[in-house]
């Protein structure tokens, strides 16, 4: 029978211990940690749900959250991380588990507080990562189930980034800086045009997610090839969407710190195109 070792009791309910390999693991299990000591055993028949943080710094920034957590929030916040390991299916970055939970101690404690919270990106991350967002209702909709508070919607974009970092093991700081710059980058658009974007149209999903794969190409530096034809005409057809592509990809450059290849103008003016015409 699988046995594990205490290393350390966090609280009645959560502990670290060490399994048989040697390797750290978060134990948690009702009354798991009541008058448990260094060195005694535990069998693996008594653990609820366990966790692996291989990284060294994860484990210690985790083990110092803990203690701000009540058993309830924690057991809450323990079970949205097993709802969006379900649905997601695949392995998430063990990150996670310190990210998630220091933002959601944050955010329920603001809460409690009577502090609202606002989210200026929630639409484009809406768009953005549908998937995510989706899973990130559910994840919202337990915590408030569960908990005296209710998170609002705005709350349910930054755990959607949480989880879209986890999955595509990304810096949820970054994700959040590009978001910021997609929503600088459609207002300059919004206001150079003259239009208002819908929202929750086709055309708007279609648009920021092709300026997020410009942010993702040039973070890289991959390069798109220019279709000189294509750009001579759209620069003669189509100034205005030319100039404002041109505005856009210096924002951009600026915020990114990286160049930006001449042929994401091409692209860009195509997609302000479309959007002009159908506002017409």
């Amino acid at each position: 029978m699988e046995k594990f070792f205490v290393k350390k009791v966090l609280n009645n309910n959560v502990l670290i211990a060490a399994s048989d390999d040697k390797t750290e693991v978060v134990l948690i299990g009702r009354g798991i940690g009541f008058g448990r000591h260094q060195g005694d055993s535990i069998v693996r028949s008594s653990v609820e749900k366990l966790f692996v943080l291989k990284d060294r710094s994860e484990q210690e920034q985790y083990k110092k959250l803990l203690p701000h957590l009540d058993d309830e929030t924690l057991k809450v916040i323990i079970a949205a991380v097993e709802l969006i390991r379900e649905r997601v299916g695949e392995t998430l970055n063990e990150h996670i588990h310190v990210g998630l939970t220091d933002h959601l101690l944050f955010a329920v404690n603001r809460m409690m507080r009577g502090m609202g919270i606002s989210n200026p990106f929630l639409l484009e991350t809406k768009a953005l990562y549908p998937f995510e967002y989706e899973i990130a209702e559910e994840v919202t909709k337990l915590i408030n189930s569960k908990l005296t508070i209710k998170l609002p919607e705005g709350e349910t974009g930054f755990i959607a980034l949480h989880i879209h970092s986890a999955v595509a093991n990304k810096d949820v700081k970054d994700l959040s800086r590009h978001s910021e710059l997609i929503a600088t980058l459609v207002g300059m658009i919004e206001s150079q045009l003259e239009v208002e974007l819908d929202k929750e149209s086709i055309d708007y999903m279609r648009l920021v997610r092709h300026i997020r794969y410009t942010i993702e190409r040039v973070v890289r530096g991959e390069k798109v090839e220019e279709p000189e034809k294509i750009a001579n005409l759209l620069k003669a057809e189509y100034p205005v969407c030319y100039n404002l592509s041109w505005k856009l990809i210096k924002v951009m450059q600026q915020t990114l710190k990286h160049p930006v290849y001449d042929a994401e103008a091409v692209y860009l003016t195509m997609h302000l195109q479309r959007i002009q015409t159908k506002m017409k």
